[in-house]
């Protein structure tokens, strides 16, 4: 207690000093900040669950985690971005509809309305995958679909969707993903998968699916984006996690603040 008191009779600094040492506060504060904003990812404001995608009462939550279980560390403990991730849920029997199982859609209908598809190179996500979900079925994932206006035998609407092949482990992290050259890619319109031979039973890469919509074009205009999701359903139980969904040269990292930005060459 003695300390206490004689430390506070200590001579305080003038207010002159008090003023400068202020004014070189906050001008190395706002140099800092600066650097600080102009280095850190933006939060995109355009992402959320897609409603009309969504059947059931599932999960789509930007939340914290997951970590590795029991005691895991390391490299793939974690997200692969941040401290956060979408968590995804959905049940396989749960609705009155048919098929009863659930789907929920996370994306973005606004930031990539009417780009090429062509002009698609990068594809991908992490993905924390668990045991649970692997017994129901090695392929058990969540996709990536991209809505898109084909161009093909008059038709406007598709879905373009990327089926993952297995996780490469279980209860952790993955690496980044790339579907780009894994996984397989349908077209959901019968017309267009029988135009470019795409469909959920006679998949293609992605890009045979790419220049099959150049091939198969009607001539109204090439082919373009809608809207870019991550999703699941409806067909198996699933719950887990993805981060870091990678469209091109930009990597978007999900916090449970919001969706970041980030430039990844």
């Amino acid at each position: 207690m003695k300390k206490f008191l004689d430390a506070s009779k200590r001579r305080l600094p003038s207010p002159s000093m008090v003023v400068a040492i202020a004014a070189a506060f906050f001008a190395l504060g706002g140099g800092a900040y600066a650097v600080t904003q102009t280095s850190s990812p933006d939060v995109g404001e355009h992402w959320g669950i897609i409603t009309r995608n969504t059947i059931g009462s599932p999960v789509a939550d930007l939340r914290s985690g997951p970590y590795g279980s029991f005691g895991q560390t390391g490299l793939f403990s974690h997200p692969p971005r941040g401290t956060g991730s979408l968590g995804i849920e959905v049940s396989d029997n749960s609705t009155t509809q048919s098929p009863p199982s659930e789907k929920v859609t996370y994306g973005n209908e606004v930031d990539f309305f009417g780009d090429p598809v062509s002009g698609l190179t990068r594809v991908g996500f992490h993905v924390f995958q668990s045991g649970e979900n692997a017994a129901i079925g090695a392929r058990n994932m969540p996709n990536i679909s991209l809505e898109i206006n084909p161009h093909v035998a008059g038709k406007t609407y598709t879905s373009m969707v990327w089926v993952p092949d297995a996780a490469p482990w279980v209860n952790k992290w993955s690496g980044p993903i790339n579907a780009a050259t894994t996984g397989n890619w349908y077209f959901t319109n019968g017309t267009v998968a029988a135009a470019t031979g795409c469909d959920q039973t006679l998949t293609c890469s992605f890009s045979d699916a790419q220049s099959a919509l150049v091939a198969q074009n009607d001539g109204s205009g090439a082919a373009t984006i809608y809207t870019v999701a991550v999703g699941k359903g409806r067909d198996d139980a699933w719950v887990g996690a993805v981060d870091a969904l990678r469209i091109n040269n930009t990597i978007y990292d999900f916090e449970t603040d919001g969706v970041h930005e980030i430039n990844s060459p």
